[in-house]
């Protein structure tokens, strides 16, 4: 059997005082300031009020001769230091002893130090040690599982005596012997943990050597095996259980120290008020103390001062100069530091031996005389010829970016009107003070193309300017591009460009600030939660096909947008559509019904079509709008949606409705609150997106039958063999469906062309 001395348990059930949320006060003057030759700095001490709840100590004078200070029942204290936020005990039977009886295998518990109080095991400066011959010994986890924390094995060799094993082999220079397998090992242990078990096993089936060397298992200060092996590992020494030598521990202590409840979560730390903290000098800090199984916090003197950081004015200013090496010159002691400068007459060092050096005052008064009058002349030279620099090169870089940015360009196309001209063109210096010089705090917004900020106008106008990331000439071309069609618009459902500025690297667009975010925001970020009603829906929908269809027939060039989506669509604080982005924006001549361009778009929301063609038309924006209205139905994601047959929303959409079943993908708000009108906008949604580009109705088609819905639901004129009419669906069977859908989701799985 094992037999197990567990004095460490006592330590943790002794000293665990209740813990207070008021700080305690100051020692009182009676309470007394050492015991036993141990200094007593608060916040220990020895009776009652003369310490932190928790760190009441033990003057045993039971004994005889000089009193003991203990911590606990068992534990003797021989130093405390606050710096180190450390005590130093001795447990004269502070180990695991192993008798023999039944056989050398066998495993045991060990208390260790409970889950309360200040104290834990110092990992730094303790050692599992083990001593015998062919022995391993395990520290293991009382948690389940028998988890291995710690351990390591003993050995003696069968054909030498084990004495002369450890004092030749294993010994050092000056003859004290190295704990380092033979005959004894050490390992570090573990911090924080309340108990462990111990298991122990012989390495030796036939025990031979069991008796040659004592079997037993410690946990030690670092080092102590150095001066203790000689009594230990000698049969002469008469060592017995009952004599067995003492064992020095160091114990880390914190302030508030609490069991950690969740792992890595510090449970305790340094009070946000300062008056509950055990830190009372003005010149102390506090240190949070966590690991994995306790957290607490201590007490730190700042760097330059010295004392007890647990007492008010505990911790006093360092006189630097009085430390021998700190100043070989002349010294002024300072509250936390210390000035360190040479003597009158003398230059270089002061901080190392011989480093000040004298030098002649005349001539060093001349060099600093003539020096400091030179300097002065090239600094003043410097300023002037750095300012001009500045000032020509900010010009010359003004008049290149103006180039760069195609400044002629944007000024031929608004050179009709004088005052669009003087409008448009906003100089660099008024958006830098709108932005207080473009301060992060501004941001409002951004993505893979540039990031936006919102800004307030001299004239109190507050706009969001938009800044590109990266001066490539493809996004300087879109710039232009979209300042040349903004300008040219003026509609209550597109965003309004106020101007621009060409005068940087990179071009800076001035645009009125919607409020309330974008459609992508309300119908995705806030999932799953409530979103916009049926009628800001239809609405919105309403407002960004009136917006569009302007664009197609209203102006004096029909304008494709190219790029419908929600995250484009923005929302004022009215929730009024805001159409915007027009940087992939093209204008198709009058006399023109398609134009050839490079493709261009968003994933989900691209007419396949256009795709596979290149070939631009009004209708793509068709396509593009049907597919956001199947988003607002749905509030689902199209460039990401997958249903379960690897179907895109389109395919998906089309074929719920086909088979009677367009409740399995409808937003249950949307069904909760749209009535028919629900069904009447999915059959729309699905002309929009029809593979036959001219059976697809015209913007202002969607417009007018968006706008009626609620009253007489007059529709477009719709063409009877192509367009289905759900939830009977005629004209189009499911294969012609599938095979529509397949070349969506052909483009979606083959496009090499992201925006």
């Amino acid at each position: 059997m094992i037999s197990l001395t567990a004095l460490l348990l006592q330590l943790c059930l002794t000293t665990a005082a209740a813990q207070v949320t008021a700080g305690a006060g100051p020692p009182a003057p009676r309470c007394p300031t050492s015991c036993g030759g141990v200094s007593l700095p608060y916040p220990f001490g020895v009776g009652d009020g003369c310490s932190w709840p928790g760190f009441s100590l033990i003057c045993d004078r039971t004994r005889g001769g000089q009193p003991r200070l203990l911590v606990g029942s068992g534990l003797q204290v021989l130093d405390i230091s606050l710096d180190n936020s450390t005590v130093r005990v001795v447990d004269s039977a502070g180990q695991v002893s192993l008798t023999f009886s039944g056989g050398l295998d066998g495993n045991g518990s060990w208390g260790g130090l409970g889950a309360g109080g200040p104290y834990v095991l110092s990992e730094a400066r303790n050692q599992f040690v083990v001593t015998g011959c062919n022995v391993q010994a395990t520290l293991v986890g009382d948690g389940g599982g028998g988890n291995v924390i710690s351990g390591c094995s003993s050995f003696c060799s069968i054909n030498d005596k084990w004495t002369g094993a450890v004092t030749s082999s294993s010994s050092t220079g000056d003859g004290a012997a190295r704990c380092s397998g033979i005959g004894c090992c050490q390992t570090p242990i573990p911090i924080g943990r309340p108990s462990y078990r111990v298991e122990i096993k012989s390495l030796d089936s036939t025990n031979e050597y069991a008796g040659r060397l004592p079997v037993a298992v410690r946990i030690a200060e670092r080092g102590w095996f150095d001066g203790a092996s000689a009594a230990l590992l000698n049969d002469s020494a008469g060592y017995s259980p009952t004599r067995r030598p003492a064992v020095p521990v160091v114990l880390d202590f914190a302030v508030d120290s609490k069991p950690v409840v969740l792992p890595g979560v510090a449970t305790s730390g340094c009070p946000v008020d300062a008056r509950r903290s055990a830190c009372r000098s003005s010149n102390a800090s506090c240190r949070n103390v966590s690991g994995n199984y306790r957290s607490g916090y201590v007490c730190r003197c700042q760097d330059g001062y010295q004392g007890n950081p647990y007492i008010t004015d505990g911790c006093q200013d360092i006189d630097e100069c009085a430390l021998p090496g700190m100043c070989f010159g002349e010294c002024t002691n300072t509250a936390g530091g210390h000035l360190c400068r040479c003597l009158r007459g003398a230059q270089g060092d002061p901080r190392i031996r011989n480093g000040c050096i004298k030098s002649s005052l005349g001539l060093s008064v001349g060099i600093g005389v003539g020096s400091g009058a030179g300097l002065l002349l090239m600094v003043l030279g410097a300023i002037l010829v750095t300012r001009k620099m500045k000032q020509r090169r900010e010009k010359m870089l003004k008049k290149r970016f103006f180039k760069q940015n195609r400044g002629h360009l944007l000024q031929s196309l608004v050179s009709q009107k004088a005052d669009i001209a003087e409008r448009m063109i906003i100089p660099l210096m008024e958006l830098e003070k709108a932005t207080n010089s473009f301060d992060k705090a501004r941001e409002i917004g951004g993505g893979g193309h540039g990031t936006v900020y919102k800004g307030i106008m001299s004239d109190l106008h507050v706009v969001a300017i938009k800044k590109s990331k990266v001066a490539i000439q493809r996004e300087i071309d879109e710039f232009i591009n979209e300042v040349a069609i903004l300008s040219q618009i003026n509609h209550r459902n597109v965003v309004k460009l106020f101007g621009c500025c060409l005068e940087t690297e990179v071009p800076l667009l001035v645009y009125e600030f919607i409020s309330n975010g974008t459609l992508y925001h309300h119908l995705h970020v806030q999932e799953p939660g409530p979103s916009l009603t049926w009628e800001n829906r239809l609405r919105i929908a309403t407002e960004t096909a009136r917006a569009l269809a302007y664009l197609h027939s209203a102006v004096s060039f029909p304008i494709v947008h190219r790029d419908i989506k929600s995250q484009n669509i923005l929302l004022d604080g009215t929730l009024i559509a805001k159409v915007s982005d027009f940087g992939a924006s093209r204008c198709i001549p009058i006399d023109q019904t398609e134009t050839a361009t490079a493709i261009q778009g968003t994933f989900g929301y691209l007419d396949p079509l256009y795709f596979y063609s290149g070939q631009l038309t009004e209708k793509s924006d068709v396509y593009s709008f049907g597919v956001l209205l199947m988003e607002l139905l749905t509030r689902k994601k199209p460039c990401s949606y997958r249903s379960s047959k690897e179907e895109t929303l389109v395919a998906y959409f089309t074929a719920s409705l086909a088979a009677g079943k367009l409740v399995r993908v409808l937003d249950p708000q949307v069904m909760e609150e749209g009535g028919k009108e629900v069904e009447e906008v999915a059959v729309l949604a699905i002309a929009c997106v029809g593979i036959e580009v001219d059976h697809r109705p015209t913007m202002r088609q969607v417009e007018m039958t968006l706008e009626n819905l609620g009253a007489s639901h007059a529709s477009f004129v719709m063409h009877d063999t192509d367009v289905p009419k759900y939830p009977v669906v005629e004209g189009m069977n499911m294969e012609e469906t599938s095979r529509q859908y397949s070349l969506e989701a052909e483009y979606l799985l083959s496009s090499r062309y992201p925006r």
